[in-house]
């Protein structure tokens, strides 16, 4: 529950220092965060799939060719299932509620906090680092997560107001249920194998985020979600 906690600590200090100073970030320094920000995400994924390919010519032959099977049957899984557009609707609905408006209008403050729960809670790098977090308690990618969600939060308070802060709760109950959840189900995944299999898949999501935040690329992560449930069913297979 580490990165759950900062996650939900980021967002409460982002929300109180966005009040506080009442100003935006400059151009130059939003570039400057989203590069430093980018170089994390980028370290973190590359680095989660390295570490669980193994040692030897042919171990990491077998678990490349996992990776690229499981990310291409859980692509046409997540295609099928629609998840990217489920995502991307969401996203959309999310936009709409973060239109500057009148503060003092009725229900400003739950369209706030709407939207920034749902800006908080869609992406893939929230299911990817609570899963992370409860299977092997390596809270990283929530880490930078949390850094990414609480400049954001400082952002929104400008125009939103206060009602972005209770997203916190949300995020906590929601990051927190799925890293549980997944503590739970570690005992499944004790073999080694079945582990690595799931972080090395990870770790290529979490790296296909930076492409999107670069804007280099367009990759629908969320239509790849079901490959950390391939990879392990592949690895089992292909003993």
């Amino acid at each position: 529950m580490t990165g759950t906690i900062l996650n939900g600590a980021a967002i409460l200090i982002g929300g109180i220092l966005g009040l506080l100073l009442r100003k935006q970030l400059s151009v130059q320094r939003q570039l400057t965060i989203k590069l430093l920000l980018t170089v994390l995400v980028i370290i973190v994924g590359l680095r989660m799939t390295w570490m669980s390919l193994g040692g030897g010519f042919w171990p990491v032959l077998k678990q490349l060719g996992i990776l690229i099977l499981s990310m291409m049957i859980g692509n046409l899984i997540g295609k099928l299932l629609h998840l990217q557009k489920g995502v991307n609707r969401l996203g959309q609905y999310a936009q709409k509620k973060m239109a500057p408006a009148d503060a003092t209008k009725s229900g400003q403050v739950g369209d706030a906090f709407v939207a920034a729960t749902l800006l908080f809670c869609v992406g893939p790098m929230a299911i990817l680092g609570a899963l992370r977090d409860g299977l092997t308690g390596d809270w990283h990618i929530l880490g930078v997560k949390a850094l990414m969600d609480g400049f954001a939060t400082m952002a929104l308070v400008s125009t939103l107001g206060w009602g972005v802060i209770l997203a916190a709760v949300p995020v906590v109950a929601y990051q927190g249920t799925i890293t549980l959840s997944a503590r739970l189900l570690a005992h499944v995944l004790e073999d080694r194998a079945l582990m690595d299999s799931v972080n090395a898949t990870g770790g290529m999501l979490v790296f296909c985020l930076a492409l999107i935040i670069l804007e280099i690329r367009k990759v629908e992560v969320a239509d790849y979600l079901p490959s950390l449930l391939v990879a392990p069913l592949l690895t089992w297979w292909w003993r």
